[in-house]
């Protein structure tokens, strides 16, 4: 496996080997001790989850405010292009936002330590949306970053998303302390 530093501390993207001929192909997606290593630490994951979504529809920028998830995500189905957002106020990397396309093409995988906020826009028709999470999801502990703060900047491949309510809700990033 190929894996390549982001922008942000700590932040991975993970080229996997991907064994194919015409037949098919065949990737492992996880192995616990070759990604603790990887990753760099003791990072036990808790908790899988799954997404669908059609195009256009934007999810995030999500966060956990005092049990945060580390994510490791890829697409299943599908392209969309993926956000992290540093929010760690110690990190030396503190506000600054990393994007990337993954999809079932390139097969690419996104680690993203805990601390940081996460959002994605499907930009195909339909996009199968998969992670693994270090913690467990606490609705309760949600937060949510506004997806157009101009304080981030980020230059999202789709001008007018589709949103939940309660993204439409999220905080300016200026506003998170």
């Amino acid at each position: 496996m190929k894996v390549s530093k982001t922008s942000i501390a700590g932040a991975l993207v993970i080229e996997p080997d991907v064994f194919g001929d015409d037949r098919g192909f065949f990737m492992e997606t996880f192995q616990a001790a070759r990604y603790r290593d990887v990753l760099g630490g003791e990072f036990d994951f808790v908790q899988d989850n799954y997404s669908r979504s059609e195009k256009n529809v934007l999810r995030g920028l999500h966060f956990q405010k005092n049990k945060p998830q580390g994510k490791l995500v890829r697409v299943v189905l599908g392209d969309v292009y993926d956000v992290a957002v540093d929010i760690r106020l110690a990190s030396p990397t503190y506000g600054q936002c990393h994007g990337l396309r993954l999809n079932a093409e390139n097969k690419l995988q996104f680690w993203l330590p805990p601390g940081l906020a996460h959002g994605f826009v499907v930009l195909s028709d339909l996009a199968d949306f998969e992670y693994k999470c270090t913690n467990y999801y606490d609705n309760s502990d949600e937060g949510c970053l506004i997806w157009n703060d101009p304080a981030l900047n980020i230059d999202w491949p789709c001008d007018a998303p589709l949103l939940s309510d309660k993204d439409k809700m999220g905080l300016k990033f200026n506003d998170l302390c």
